[in-house]
């Protein structure tokens, strides 16, 4: 009866091993910018704060900045094809979408606002 508990751990502990090895860590074009308003390591683990910090701000207190902005992100953030077009930052593969696949956020910004830089939405 032993043996066979010590066996079936042992594999329950290789089999959950093994499926933790296999997971690919999420992969995403660099932003343009020579470096960002927070460092990286803190904008990867906070940066729904900074940005519903600012949305708080800006909708109920009317104060606009642009240190933890949205658009900021979107304007750096945003790859080009080969064309010259943006792609949305909420595509597979870019910037935004890549992490929140892999950590399994939904994504509800682009609903309401631009997934490309501000200057192509003008256009």
């Amino acid at each position: 009866m032993t043996q066979r508990l010590a066996i079936a751990l042992l594999m329950i502990l290789s089999f959950g091993a093994s499926s933790i090895a296999d997971v690919n860590l999420p992969s995403y074009p660099k932003g343009r910018g020579e470096y960002c308003v927070e460092p990286t390591d803190v904008m990867r683990r906070d940066h729904f704060e900074y940005l519903m910090h600012h949305r708080q701000i800006s909708v109920h207190l009317g104060v606009r900045s642009k240190r933890h902005s949205l658009v900021g992100c979107v304007d750096c953030h945003a790859s080009q094809a080969d064309d010259g077009t943006y792609i949305s930052v909420n595509e597979p593969g870019q910037f935004c979408r890549s992490c929140h696949v892999y950590t399994a956020v939904k994504i509800d910004c682009f609903s309401c606002h631009a997934a490309v830089p501000d200057a192509v939405v003008k256009q």
